[in-house]
C-alpha cells in the first residue's frame, strides 16, 4: 500500500449506475487519508495509532482526511495515483470507484444541473485537518493568480467541531491576515529573511486568535493564515494550491521550495509577485473579526420544527463557494430532512440509519479499512428528503454536511 490505502480501484459504467441506484441516490465513500511532510499528526481523526505513518520515508504522517473530494492531493512526485480522491464503495462488488469519474458519469443527476452546467465538476471538498502544531503562515491563490499555474483559486472555511477535539494540540491559536497598519514593505522584508534560515517571524505582523470550539472562520482566497493546532472541519474549493510564507514552523524549517510551489517559473525569486498573491485590503481589514468570524445559528426549518427531535445549524455560511451544516438528531428520534442541493456528509457521533444505509461514527479505523461514516447525497435525494433514525437511547447522532457553491437555501449564488 505504498501508494495509498486501497488497491481495488476501478471505474465501470455498470458499477457507477448500480451504486447510485442501490443507494437511493446516496452513496458510501471510503476514508481518504492524506499525509503532509511538513506536519505532525494530532491523532484526532480516528485513524489507528499504529497507522498515522503508513507511507514511505519522507512522505510524513497522516494529518488530513479528505471528504467528498473529486480532486487529488498535490504532494510532490511521490503522490499516489488516488491520493486525496474520494472513492465510492460499490455495494455489489469489491471495487472502489474514483469520485471524479463518478461525478463525470452522473453529472447533473448527481450534483444537480445548476452546478454541473456552471462548473462541469464537483467544485469543492471538505477535510479534517489534524496537526499537533499550527500550520505555517500561508496563502491560497485567487482564481486570477491560480490560473497562471493552471489551477483554480482556493477559498476555505473552518469549523472547530467539539466532537473531533479531545485535545487542542500545542498551539490552539490561529494567525489571520496582518495588523491594519502593516505595510507591504514590512512584509517583503520578512519574506527576504526566508532564505537566510531560521524563523523569518512573519507572524509578528499578524494577529493571533484563540480558538473557540463550536465556532468558525471564513478565509477568502488571498488571505494569509496559520491555522491552529485544532482538529478542524474545512470546507473549501477543490484545489490544492498554496504559497508558504513562513520559514519556520512545527519546530522545523519550512523548505523554501514551498514558497515558490505555485508561483510561475519566470516569477521564482520575485517577492513582489508573492506579495501580489495577497488580497491586501482583506488582510489588513480592521473589521476582520466582524467580517470573517462565524457563530453557528439554527436553520429556519429547524426552528420551525421546534428543535425537539433534532437541531440543524448553519456552521459555514459566509462564502458563495461552499457552505456547511451541523445536524443533531436526538436519542431515539426519527426525522426526515430535506435540502435543496447535493451534499457530502460525515457522522461524528452516534449510530443509526441514513436513508437506506446503516451509519456509525468511526472510533478506530485501520489504514485501508472501510467505514460507515461518510456518504454523498445526490440533489434529487436531498430534495426528496432523507429519513434519519438515531438508534441510540443515550447518544446524539451528529452529522456534518458540506455543500457546493451557491447554496439555494442560503440565497447564495456562485
Amino acid at each position: 500500500m505504498a501508494n495509498g490505502a486501497y488497491e481495488n480501484v476501478a471505474s465501470t459504467a455498470s458499477a457507477m449506475d448500480r451504486a447510485l441506484e442501490a443507494g437511493g441516490g446516496i452513496v458510501r465513500l471510503a476514508p481518504t487519508w492524506v499525509p503532509r511532510a511538513f506536519c505532525t499528526p494530532g491523532r484526532r481523526i480516528r485513524l489507528h495509532p499504529d497507522d498515522y505513518f503508513p507511507f514511505e520515508q519522507g512522505r510524513g504522517g497522516v494529518d488530513e482526511r479528505w471528504l467528498s473530494s473529486a480532486v487529488r492531493a498535490d504532494n510532490g512526485p511521490k503522490t499516489g495515483p488516488y491520493e486525496g480522491l474520494s472513492l465510492v464503495v460499490d455495494p455489489d462488488g469489491d471495487a472502489l470507484i474514483p469520485f471524479d469519474d463518478f461525478v463525470a458519469h452522473h453529472r447533473g443527476e448527481l450534483i444537480g444541473r445548476r452546478l454541473w452546467d456552471r462548473h462541469g465538476r464537483w467544485p469543492m471538498y471538505s477535510k479534517f485537518f489534524d496537526n499537533q502544531q499550527a500550520l505555517p503562515f500561508h496563502v491560497h491563490h485567487t482564481d486570477e493568480k491560480a490560473a497562471l499555474v493552471d489551477k483554480p483559486g482556493k477559498p476555505e472555511a473552518y469549523y472547530y467541531s467539539p466532537h473531533m477535539n479531545n485535545h487542542l494540540g500545542d498551539q490552539p491559536i490561529s494567525f489571520f491576515g496582518f495588523q491594519p497598519d502593516v505595510t507591504k514593505e514590512q512584509v517583503k522584508e520578512r519574506l527576504e529573511r526566508f532564505t537566510r534560515g531560521g524563523d523569518n517571524r512573519i507572524t509578528d505582523l499578524s494577529l493571533g486568535y484563540r480558538i473557540q470550539l463550536g465556532t468558525g472562520w471564513d478565509i477568502p482566497s488571498g488571505v494569509l493564515h496559520a491555522p491552529a493546532s485544532i482538529a478542524t472541519y474545512e470546507p473549501q474549493a477543490a484545489c490544492d494550491v498554496f504559497c508558504m510564507c513562513e520559514s519556520w514552523s512545527n519546530n522545523r524549517e519550512v523548505p523554501e521550495e514551498l514558497l515558490w510551489k505555485d508561483v510561475p517559473t519566470d516569477k521564482h525569486g520575485d517577492l513582489d509577485f508573492v506579495i501580489s498573491l495577497l488580497e491586501w485590503d482583506l488582510n489588513v481589514d480592521p473589521h476582520f473579526v466582524q467580517n470573517r468570524f462565524m457563530v453557528p445559528y439554527s436553520t429556519d426549518t429547524s426552528l420551525d420544527a421546534g428543535e425537539r427531535a433534532y437541531r440543524e445549524k448553519w456552521i459555514v455560511f459566509r462564502s458563495p463557494h461552499f457552505s456547511a451544516k451541523e445536524l443533531t438528531v436526538r436519542p431515539g428520534e426519527a426525522v426526515t430532512i430535506t435540502d435543496q442541493d447535493a451534499y457530502g456528509m460525515i457522522v461524528v457521533q452516534g449510530h443509526g440509519t441514513f436513508g437506506g444505509h446503516d451509519v456509525a461514527a468511526a472510533t478506530l479505523i485501520r489504514f485501508g479499512q472501510l467505514s460507515q461514516d461518510e456518504f454523498f447525497v445526490a440533489e434529487s435525494a436531498a430534495r426528496h428528503g432523507v429519513r434519519i433514525v438515531n438508534q441510540s437511547a443515550t447518544d446524539d447522532l451528529v452529522i456534518l454536511k458540506h455543500f457546493g457553491p451557491g447554496n439555494e437555501e442560503l440565497g447564495l449564488y456562485a
